[in-house]
Formats: C-alpha cells, sequence, structure tokens
C-alpha cells in the first residue's frame, strides 16, 4: 500500500486499527468535539482503510499557501485554518479505502485507493467563517484534485444565496498565485488545461438532470425548499471515483421540512443510528438544555469565537435577546445553532406596560381628544362574523411627544359577547361596559360586526384628524373600501396590506423597535393589552417574521392593525413606495 505514513496495530477483533494521532486527542478531549474521535474511529473500522497523514497535512499547509480571505478586517490574507477547519480538512483529505472497479481498457478488476468521506454535513452558526471555508473547500477538491474534465456545481436556496460561496471563490482564485490562466465568469469558473467547468446554480431543481458533478457545494441546508436539487446532482457522480458534497448551514425553523429532515438525518448519522462511514457530520451547536445567555457555552457553538464572532458582538445580542422573546428566537437559532419553533412569543409585557404614559389616555383618544387636526396612519383588521373587529390610528412623534400614540376602537356583535366570555374566558363583558364615557370594546347590534359601524368611525377620524393612509385587508376588507370610495372617499388614501411575512415583514420589525425602545404610547388600553399578550411571531425560512397566534381562541387583531398603521408610514416617507403594497398584495 503506497503512501501509508501510520503505523497499524492489530486489535483483539482482528480489524486492522489505526492509533489516534494528537491532533485527534486534543479535539476531542481539550476541545470536546466528539465529532473528531467518532469520524476517526468509523474510518478506522472500514475494511481496509487506511490514513494518508503525508497528504492530510500537506492540504492543511496548502491552504495559506493558497488562498487569501476576502472580506473586512481578514481581506487579503493568508487562510490559515483554525483548528477545528484543519480537523475537517484532515479527515476529509487523510481517510482513503481500497475500491474494486473494471479497467476501461483491459476490461480486468482493479484496486484503486479513494477517499473515504464523500458528503460533508457542516453545521456552525453564523459568523465562524463558514462561507469562506466553504469556498475554499470547494476550490481543493475542484482544481488541486485536477480532475480533467471536472465539474462543480454551487447552490443554495437561490441564486443570491448560493453567488456569496462562488463570489468567494473567485475571489480567492483572483489572489492565488499559479492560478492565473482560470477564466472567470459571472456564473461559472473554467480551467483551460484540464477543461474542468464549476457553475454557478439556482436552487431550483428543474433542468439539473444529466450532469456529471466531481463537487457539489450546498449553502444553508435549512433554507432549501425541497433535497431535490441536491440529489439530482449526487445521482449524477456515478461515473467519478471520488466525487464529494461540501453541504453547510447554520440552524434554522423547524417547519422547514427539508432542512429539519437533513438535521435529524446528521444527528442520526453522528449517534450511530444511521450507518453512512461516508459522510463527515461535524456540529457545532447548543444542546436544548444549555442556557444560551450564559457565556460559558457560547465557545461549543462558536468554534471561532474572539476571532469571528467577536465576545463583544455576541454580549450585545444576548443582551438585546435577554427580554424580547422574538429575539431570544433569533440569537439560540443564528448564535446558538438551536432549531425553534416557527411560532413563538412576541412582545415582553414588562416593556409593553411602560409604553404609556397615562393608563387612561385611551378612553379620549378613541374620540379623538387631544389628537385632532394631527397628522395619522389608519388600519382596520375586520373581522368574519363573530370576531372582534379593530380600528387602528397611529400618530407619528410630533412637537408635542416622542412617541407614536396608538388610538384604539374595537367592535364586536353584541349577541356573542356572553358566549366569548366563557369560551374565552376573557372579560368581554367588562370591557363593554361604559366606563368614564367609553367603552374599551364597542357592541354592534346581532351575531356579526355590522360594518356601517366602522365605516362611520373612519369618517370621524377624516373630519377630525389628517389621515395620511389606511391600511386594509383585501381579504374581509374590500367591501368597506368600495363602500368608502363609492361615497366620495380618495381611493388614493387607501393600501390593500394582506396579513402574512412579504407584507408585514418590516412593519413587524419597525413596530417590535418602537416597542422595545419605549416610543409607543398605546394609553393603557386593556383590550389592547390583552392582544399584545395573545400576540407570537411566525418565522420563515429567513427568520423574517410577522404577527400570528398560537390558539385559534386568542385574538390579535388590534396588534396586526398597529402593526399595519406604524408600517404605512414605511410607504409614505417614500414616494417610491406608492405601489409597495398593492404589488406585495399582488404576488401573494
Amino acid at each position: 500500500m503506497d503512501s501509508v505514513s501510520a503505523v497499524a496495530v492489530q486489535a483483539s477483533a482482528g480489524r486492522c486499527l489505526w492509533p489516534e494521532p494528537d491532533w485527534v486527542k486534543d479535539a476531542a478531549d481539550g476541545q470536546g468535539w466528539a465529532w473528531v474521535r467518532i469520524a476517526w474511529e468509523r474510518c478506522a473500522r472500514v475494511e481496509g482503510a487506511w490514513y494518508d497523514a503525508a497528504k492530510a497535512d500537506a492540504a492543511v499547509a496548502l491552504f495559506p499557501r493558497v488562498f487569501r480571505l476576502t472580506d473586512d478586517r481578514f481581506a487579503g490574507k493568508p487562510f490559515m485554518p483554525a483548528f477545528w477547519q484543519a480537523c475537517i480538512i484532515r479527515l476529509l483529505v487523510g481517510w482513503k479505502a481500497p475500491m474494486e472497479i473494471i479497467d476501461e481498457q483491459t476490461g480486468q478488476p482493479m484496486t484503486v485507493h479513494v477517499r473515504i468521506f464523500r458528503r460533508l454535513m457542516l453545521w456552525v452558526p453564523r459568523k465562524n467563517g463558514k462561507s469562506e471555508f466553504l469556498a475554499a473547500l470547494s476550490l481543493l477538491f475542484f482544481i488541486l484534485d485536477g480532475v480533467v474534465g471536472g465539474q462543480g456545481y454551487v447552490f443554495a436556496r437561490d441564486t443570491d444565496q448560493a453567488a456569496i460561496i462562488f463570489n468567494k471563490m473567485k475571489a480567492m482564485i483572483s489572489m492565488a498565485p499559479g492560478l492565473s490562466d482560470a477564466q472567470l465568469f459571472k456564473k461559472s469558473i473554467y480551467l483551460p488545461k484540464i477543461r474542468a467547468l464549476f457553475e454557478l446554480l439556482s436552487g431550483k431543481p428543474e433542468g439539473k438532470h444529466g450532469k456529471s458533478p466531481t463537487v457539489i457545494t450546498g449553502d444553508e441546508m435549512h433554507e432549501w425548499e425541497t433535497p431535490d436539487l441536491a440529489n439530482f446532482l449526487r445521482q449524477g457522480t456515478g461515473t467519478r471515483l471520488q466525487p464529494i458534497e461540501l453541504y453547510a448551514s447554520t440552524a434554522g425553523v423547524k417547519s422547514n421540512r427539508t432542512g429539519w429532515d437533513l438535521w435529524e438525518e446528521s444527528q442520526s448519522i453522528l449517534e450511530g443510528r444511521t450507518d453512512d462511514p461516508t459522510t463527515l457530520v461535524v456540529i457545532f451547536a447548543l444542546d436544548p438544555d444549555d442556557d444560551w445567555a450564559d457565556e460559558k457555552n457560547w465557545k461549543k457553538a462558536n468554534p471561532s469565537l474572539g476571532i469571528s464572532p467577536t465576545v463583544q458582538f455576541l454580549r450585545r445580542e444576548a443582551a438585546i435577546a435577554a427580554d424580547n422573546p422574538r429575539a431570544e428566537a433569533h440569537f439560540r437559532c443564528y448564535h446558538a445553532n438551536q432549531w425553534i419553533d416557527a411560532v413563538v412569543r412576541w412582545l415582553n409585557m414588562k416593556r409593553w406596560d411602560a409604553c404609556s404614559s397615562n393608563k387612561d389616555a385611551w378612553r379620549g383618544w378613541a374620540k379623538g381628544e387631544g389628537l385632532e387636526g394631527r397628522r395619522c396612519f389608519a388600519a382596520i383588521d375586520v373581522s368574519s362574523n363573530e370576531d372582534i373587529t379593530a380600528r387602528l390610528l397611529a400618530f407619528p412623534p410630533d412637537d408635542t411627544t416622542d412617541r407614536w400614540v396608538l388610538s384604539a376602537r374595537f367592535w364586536v356583535p353584541e349577541g356573542v359577547v356572553a358566549r366569548r366570555t366563557r369560551q374565552d374566558r376573557v372579560s368581554y363583558e367588562k370591557w363593554v361596559s361604559l366606563v368614564g364615557g367609553a367603552a374599551a370594546l364597542e357592541q354592534t347590534p346581532g351575531d356579526y360586526v355590522d360594518q356601517d359601524y366602522i365605516r362611520n368611525a373612519l369618517y370621524e377620524d377624516l373630519e377630525r384628524h389628517d389621515v395620511a393612509l389606511i391600511g386594509y385587508d383585501p381579504w374581509n376588507a374590500t367591501k368597506l373600501y368600495t363602500d368608502m370610495v363609492k361615497d366620495g372617499v380618495d381611493a388614493e388614501l387607501f393600501r390593500p396590506m394582506r396579513q402574512g411575512i412579504p407584507t408585514l415583514g418590516e412593519p413587524t420589525k419597525l413596530f417590535e423597535r418602537l416597542v422595545m425602545a419605549g416610543k409607543v404610547d398605546h394609553g393603557g388600553h386593556p383590550v389592547l393589552r390583552w392582544m399584545a399578550g395573545n400576540t407570537a411571531v411566525k418565522f420563515d425560512d429567513n427568520l423574517n417574521y410577522a404577527p400570528t397566534k398560537k390558539k385559534s381562541a386568542e385574538k390579535i387583531d388590534g396588534i396586526v392593525a398597529s402593526v399595519m398603521a406604524v408600517g404605512l408610514s414605511m410607504a409614505a416617507e417614500d414616494d417610491g413606495m406608492s405601489g409597495f403594497f398593492e404589488s406585495l398584495a399582488e404576488a401573494q
């Protein structure tokens, strides 16, 4: 056997085992990285396997000689692999095993020695150098393997995401000595000497059959819509002797079945429940029971802590997350590498309660008192049948206050008040009572909300205030909009705003920032407070979010309307945004 650089010892079972080198012991015992020892021992148990230490060490030494970092304060500096990265390089490159093939010239069987690992599944939080490392690994196996007619492909959820890795590859090539003959294009890299092509792909599987990859690179597994593209590319590697798949990701939202399934597959391989010696699984993450706010635990999930990310950065992010359930979910996902539920509680109620200078101010504001003539943004969340309908006016800061003032009114059908009080176990009956000349929850006759009441309330608002825009959800308020336009209200005042992340994502972030900074004054409205406590946020795969509720009985209409109203200011600030919400509504 050529290039064997360690001495095998006979184990009692008769298998040829390879003693652990110091770097494995340091990683497993010193750093607590069990995945290093697990990978080493599994490779050692493969029939005929051997470890090419000379080639593995050469690959690690090659990184700073050939590759340069591409961003920020690191740009142009030699890529010195961190210890965790060096462990991955050594495992991927060093372990080999014999494979029987048929010689295409003689038709006789022959043995070749190829790499054991065909796939890397790397899970590491943001800001730990994942993208730089994935780009350099892709070049290592694509260029330095030197396969004539080699094919490489990089993909992610979409082209923009995949381009992050691809553009880093091009930047590394442009700074690499000895690679000046590589031809760089917008979506491809071509090596004339070996006729090898590396391409940037979209995340869609359509049209991707028939390829024959030597290197497959996939970023951000947690965002993939389906595993089809990865499967199609893997199925095209049948003619290649030692193709490799390089996949990396942070954790994500459990509702993404593709990402969650890949995470569970990785866990199963690492724990030995799935027998797959060809996949190297690397996981840096806090366990579910670990305290994410304890600085002592951060190194466990962030192997490059101190270099990137800095401790100061994580301290600031942890402080932001300390009293914000939504921000806590972000921290746990992005910086602790813990998978999160798609829906989490949103607003901190202590912060919400602090957003009121006068606990009874809502009574006067509901009737427009003290707000006459002021500019505002209106939003309506019209209920279906028996639910609560909300009207919210958001008054931007002016010379009298540095806070956004929220004026809320709510309506409920008179015929359902008693039943709702029993079913929802909340104080509907108390809220509909006139206290101090105003009811927190107004009643309309019958068993459903009469939209004439809401329309009349909006007419009063238009007379009292300078209403800049009115937001509404076309799903259930189109009749209200149509009736008001027929009555002579300017149609340009209205903005359709569907209740989903594409439309409400940015307004939700703005509203959250205002609440957390104490820049909102809701006047102590009791129904609005109840709804604030009910409100959760739902994440998409990119951890954008918008209001939702965990239980059907929980009402959040007033908070949704608040987000809509404050969000309208984003459209009003820029004339170019005049068609923003309409285009989003059409897209949805």
